[in-house]
């Protein structure tokens, strides 16, 4: 059985032992190359680490992202730091293309403007180092517009489609649901007439077949607004999947008994999605049309790849595939991914490319923005001092083990997370409560230990890595008066 499962099997948790030294170009038999490599970096929005039918879920069919599985390596653990607002993507985004942690990126996000002057974002990077650089779709940086520092830009498109009155707070068994995923009069995807994941292939195509008529290296940022509600798809890709067949998540709860304390009630607008409290048969719907969106995605990411071989430019192309966090879609009675559960911090992440080992699983937890250092490493870029994020090159190639020793999580001031030797803490600073997961013994988080005694040593080294990491990350959130299960607030 594999570890990997999107509702019964496990969310398999493993940490690192120590800190990887910092990566300079030239150390990596991947910068040796004589001629510089193209990258290809294929992003999604809103797609959970499980939801790849390669790493053990049964139930979805994702035949090209296998692909990617199958033909290089994938990391198992790769997480998003957090956000300081509910539209989680801003900020992840802005860390990936900044190169920052979180509330370091939090922090100069009103110096966008200047950091693009500066010639400091990922896409600039990469083009000072020779390449030409191609973006489409969702961008959803705040202040910085694609144009001023890409060189070929196409269709780009707003943080979501556009939602309707009737997309949210349905379905409701028994009632009649208006809204389908197919049904174009709604807009969102559909709107201009063609859906937005078959434009944004449309678009790569295009640019594929423009790089190969060049001899600058090609550096493409192409990202999917899918699977993000509303998640709209052809209705043959609805019908692959049959709601008897769809399962609902072992974790799953009408409602998460903490809701309203860490900004997730009625008012939260993922949360919106299904009806409070929630069904098995809402959330059975939900996942219906999630699997859905990320299958007809796939189907685009095909046609990508597809594209690519056929340009001649496979052989020195690396390509970089990940999205910008997890989402709930039932788990624990949650739906979106404001949370700090592994379903909600946790996206796919999978490198291709020449002297890439294929089908290797590398465990060592991970950040996805590590995406952009490694892709600098790739470009023969020295590592700009104020990226902060670590290349992921020196894991693939054998140098180091372990980039982090802990993972860090926070949103807004509400909740914070530090994950480390297979056991997470999670803190909800406005009511002091801790939660405990052994991650090795429960990967579905279900068994809070917090409230052993058995543990308070453990939570107390816990707090502190945690008051470690936010020195790291920038985090200015005081916890120091706050009530650890009785720790004492000195300790």
């Amino acid at each position: 059985m594999s570890e990997y499962d999107c509702t019964r099997r496990g969310f398999l948790k493993s940490a690192g032992l120590g800190f990887a030294a910092l990566s300079l170009p030239g150390i990596s038999a991947f910068a040796k190359k004589r001629n510089k490599p193209n990258i290809l970096f294929i992003f999604a929005d809103d797609q959970c680490f499980e939801t790849l039918h390669s790493m053990g879920c049964d139930e979805i069919q994702t035949p090209n992202l296998d692909r990617l599985v199958r033909n290089g390596v994938t990391f198992t653990h790769a997480y998003n730091q957090g956000s300081w607002v509910g539209a989680v993507c801003v900020a992840s985004r802005t860390m990936l293309n900044t190169g920052r942690f979180l509330w370091v990126a939090r922090d100069f996000e009103p110096k966008l403007k200047e950091e693009t002057k500066a010639g400091r974002f990922w896409s600039q990077y990469m083009s000072k180092a020779g390449y030409d650089t191609y973006m489409s779709g969702k961008w959803h940086v705040k202040g910085i517009k694609p144009k001023d520092i890409f060189d070929y830009v196409k269709d780009v498109r707003p943080g979501m489609p556009n939602q309707t009155p009737q997309g949210y707070s349905r379905p409701i068994e028994g009632i009649p649901d208006p809204w389908k995923p197919w049904d174009k009069k709604y807009g969102g995807y559909w709107k201009g007439g063609k859906h937005w994941s078959e434009v944004l292939a449309d678009n790569a195509v295009e640019f594929l077949e423009n790089a190969s008529e060049r001899k600058k290296p090609f550096f493409m940022y192409l990202a999917f607004n899918a699977p993000h509600d509303p998640r709209q798809s052809p209705k043959e890709y609805v019908e692959k999947y049959p709601l008897d067949k769809v399962k609902v998540p072992a974790n799953f709860l009408p409602e998460y008994p903490y809701k309203d304390s860490i900004g997730l009630g009625i008012k939260q607008r993922d949360e919106r999605l299904a009806p409070f409290p929630r069904s098995k048969y809402a959330v059975k719907v939900n996942r219906q049309e999630y699997y859905a969106i990320i299958t007809h995605m796939d189907t685009q990411v095909g046609r990508i790849l597809d594209a690519l071989e056929k340009s001649g430019k496979a052989d020195n192309t690396y390509i970089f595939f990940t999205a910008d966090h997890g989402l709930a879609v039932g788990h624990h009675g949650l739906m979106g991914k404001q949370n700090m559960f592994d379903h909600s911090v946790r996206a796919p992440l999978m490198v291709n490319g020449p002297g890439i080992a294929k089908n290797k699983k590398i465990t060592a937890p991970v950040y996805l923005q590590d995406i952009m250092p490694s892709t600098l490493e790739l470009a023969g870029v020295k590592k700009p001092r104020q990226v902060q994020f670590k290349s992921l090159m020196p894991l693939i190639d054998g140098r180091t083990d372990s980039s982090y020793d802990a993972i860090y999580g926070g949103y807004i001031d509400l909740q914070r997370m530090v994950s480390t030797g297979g056991y997470k803490m999670i803190y909800y600073p406005k009511i002091a409560k801790t939660l405990l997961y052994n991650l090795k013994a429960d990967p579905l988080e279900m068994n809070n230990l917090a409230d052993d005694p058995a543990y308070t040593g453990l939570i107390r080294k816990l707090r502190r890595r945690l008051k470690e990491l936010q020195k790291e990350v920038g985090d200015t959130l005081n916890l120091d008066n706050l009530p650890y299960l009785g720790v004492s607030a000195g300790s």
